[in-house]
């Protein structure tokens, strides 16, 4: 621990103590916050890690379907009938608090002439296997923008965590014992000037009635 390079008085004193009062406080808040950030952490963490289960299983969904339209259907006609998207995707990015953290929100809408028909292609010349693989693809696109939620707030959470853990420690470890030791030192100080002077006031005294005992006896 090392001691503040402050001058050992009373003003100084009164207001180390009041900033001690007011760091215990804070360091009490930032444990708490740091608490409940690690517990809002770890629900994000285990619905991160479902959502991205259900992704990828999703996602070997589509390209098994695509693998297998290809095989039913020649490079030119596949190419045709997905160069020209049907229906067009809108992002819509936001942000909400989260224990002070700014975390991402993701909107998509969808814009076409039908709002149930997401296929750009006819149904002469393709199979069947690219029907689902369309619809599969429409159905995990929800999917992946929660999942991109997800581990960008797992991200952004975890950095603060950090923050506040280097906050409580510097407070903890550093601030506070810092300025309790400086506290015990004026306090010390201040006794040892206070002893001084009621020292000083004795001999004064002796010296005074000394004095006036030699005055009376003259």
């Amino acid at each position: 621990m090392a001691r503040l390079n402050v001058n050992p008085t009373r003003m100084v004193l009164t207001n180390l103590k009041k900033r001690l009062k007011t760091a215990r406080r804070g360091h009490k808040l930032l444990k708490d916050k740091r608490d409940e950030l690690m517990k809002k952490f770890l629900e994000v963490v285990r619905e991160n890690r479902k959502e991205r289960e259900i992704v990828e299983k999703m996602l070997m969904d589509v390209h098994s379907r695509f693998v297998m339209a290809r095989a039913l259907m020649s490079d030119a006609h596949l190419e045709e009938a997905l160069i020209y998207p049907k229906q067009k995707v809108t992002l819509k990015a936001s942000s909400r608090n989260v224990m002070s953290v700014e975390v991402p929100v993701f909107e998509f809408s969808t814009e076409g002439q039908s709002e149930g028909d997401i296929f750009p292609y006819g149904f002469a010349n393709t199979s069947g296997e690219l029907d689902g693989a369309i619809v599969a693809l429409s159905e995990v696109l929800p999917h992946l923008l929660r999942l991109a939620e997800l581990e960008k707030t797992a991200q952004l959470m975890a950095d603060e965590i950090e923050k506040t853990r280097r906050r409580v420690n510097a407070l903890e470890y550093v601030m506070i014992p810092n300025m309790e030791e400086t506290i015990k030192y004026i306090v010390m100080k201040l006794d040892e000037n206070e002893r001084g002077n009621l020292t000083r006031l004795m001999k004064v005294k002796d010296m005074m009635l000394e004095q006036a005992h030699s005055y009376k006896n003259k």
